[in-house]
């Protein structure tokens, strides 16, 4: 069955990868890729109204519609036309079989009269529903907890330029929802009432849309190899996932800011259960002993990228000059012991990421991250992305940060073993790495790409704005 699929209008590149996700998540494998798309005759790419089909029954539907942050509704679709005479003709040739059972004197309904790009006023509303005496509505109406929810959708030419996509022509749709999006959520996580944040932390709604890609869910262990103060973790816990983390920095494993305000706080605020561990670690060095292999069903994450904050790896300036490792920490220094550390270029930490992954990360498992790509005359070029023969990339969805750069969040999902050849490769790549130090962390800055951004003018000579990108906001700082 198709279904009218209504999205939020923002982060436009992740939509369709959310629902791909969530079915793969409740429709078992296979489901993800059996999801098919089209658009409405005579709406633009970039418009929230998409047909889609689903496999399976309409529970599947539900379940991804509750729990995407980006899927406004999904709908079976009575009907469409673009006037109300087209749309009564529509919903009258529906097959009965289909509307009668929402119909019946037992049930009761509630119907909702929306519209995208302009404001209805309550009479406007009124008018509408008068208009649909050609729907044998036999029910009470329920407006707090009803049976059944019907949706009237107008979208019709709201003139300007104000960021929304072009419209056609008017299109009116009518139909009965089968899921729709939990808003209590999101308000729950917002950082601006959280206890524990810093400058780097994950906003809630992309936390949640990576922990969603990752398939987090009860009985699966997901890590986070730059847990910073867990804003990834927390939105993994919530859907029931136990996790990990580490982070090389000692002070935000360990202090945050006192004992009342630090990474565990986090999960004490949203009663969710604690990480098994937070670690400090070195992604550069990782800490695992050589037999440990296949424990994580998802890696999380978000490197750095020496944008908001630059990239550390365990070292120092006398161990890039060439200083024999390790150095011993005198036993009166050690409680108090800030290891040394060095730049790590994007370059080596993507590879260290993806090497960590295929050893570590169950065939199956999916690994999750952003990674920051430089635009080339506005247009972004797929060819730069990493790559591994361990991974099959499923998802790239694009978030513009300025007309120069933007970050990809990339979900790839391991398909193949990691053999003695790709270990051996992988210990060459570090030695080139070690030995060209300077020259990789000249290449991997991309702070040039974003220093300019609040300089930046778009083709029409007015300031660039992204529409994607969250307010900044007020919160304490690591």
């Amino acid at each position: 069955m198709w279904y009218l699929c209504v999205f939020y209008h923002r982060l436009l590149d992740y939509r369709r990868p959310a629902v791909h996700a969530l079915a793969e998540l409740f429709g078992g494998p296979g489901a993800g890729d059996a999801v098919e798309w089209r658009m409405p005759e005579n709406h633009h790419v970039e418009s929230p109204f998409h047909l889609v089909r689903l496999p399976g029954d309409e529970r599947l539907a539900a379940q991804i519609a509750n729990r995407s942050f980006l899927v406004k509704g999904i709908y079976e679709l009575w009907g469409h036309g673009t006037t109300y005479e087209e749309l009564e003709k529509a919903v009258m040739e529906y097959p009965e079989e289909r509307k009668l059972p929402y119909l019946t004197p037992e049930s009761t309904f509630k119907i909702v009269v929306d519209s995208f790009g302009k404001a209805i006023s309550f009479q406007e509303k009124n008018e509408v529903m008068k208009r649909l005496t050609h729907i044998p509505f036999k029910g009470r109406v329920n407006l707090k907890n009803p049976d059944h929810k019907f949706l009237v959708m107008e979208t019709d030419d709201y003139g300007g330029n104000n960021g929304l996509p072009p419209v056609v022509q008017r299109t009116i749709f009518f139909g009965r929802e089968v899921g729709a999006a939990d808003k209590r959520l999101l308000p729950t996580y917002q950082l601006n009432s959280r206890k524990y944040i810093g400058p780097t932390t994950m906003d809630a709604e992309m936390a949640f849309l990576m922990a969603n890609q990752g398939l987090a869910r009860p009985g699966k262990l997901v890590y986070d190899p730059f847990v910073g103060t867990g804003s990834i973790l927390v939105a993994a816990a919530h859907y029931g996932a136990m996790t990990m983390g580490a982070d090389i920095d000692i002070r935000v494993v360990l202090d945050g800011h006192g004992p009342d305000c630090n990474i565990w706080s986090n999960f004490e605020q949203y009663k969710l259960p604690e990480p098994l561990c937070v670690l400090r670690a070195d992604n550069n060095v990782p800490p695992w002993r050589s037999g440990l292999k296949e424990i994580f069903d998802a890696i999380i994450c978000d490197p750095p990228y020496g944008v908001r904050a630059g990239g550390r790896k365990s070292g120092g300036r006398k161990v890039i000059k060439g200083a024999v490792a390790p150095y011993t920490i005198p036993d009166e220094k050690r409680d108090s012991h800030i290891p040394s550390t060095a730049p790590y270029s994007l370059a080596e930490c993507v590879h260290d990421l993806l090497h960590l992954a295929a050893r570590m990360l169950v065939m199956g498992g999916r690994l999750v991250f952003f990674f920051p790509v430089v635009r080339e005359g506005g247009v972004t070029n797929p060819a730069k992305y990493p790559e591994h023969p361990c991974f099959r990339l499923i998802a790239s969805s694009e978030q513009m940060m300025s007309m120069k750069y933007s970050r990809v969040l990339m979900t790839m999902v391991k398909v193949g073993p990691n053999t003695e050849e790709i270990e051996k490769a992988a210990e060459q790549r570090r030695r080139d790495f070690r030995e060209n130090h300077h020259k990789w962390v000249e290449e991997g800055n991309l702070h040039s790409a974003a220093s300019n951004r609040a300089t930046e003018q778009a083709a029409d000579g007015k300031p660039f704005v992204d529409r994607d990108s969250k307010p900044k906001y007020r919160g304490k700082y690591v």
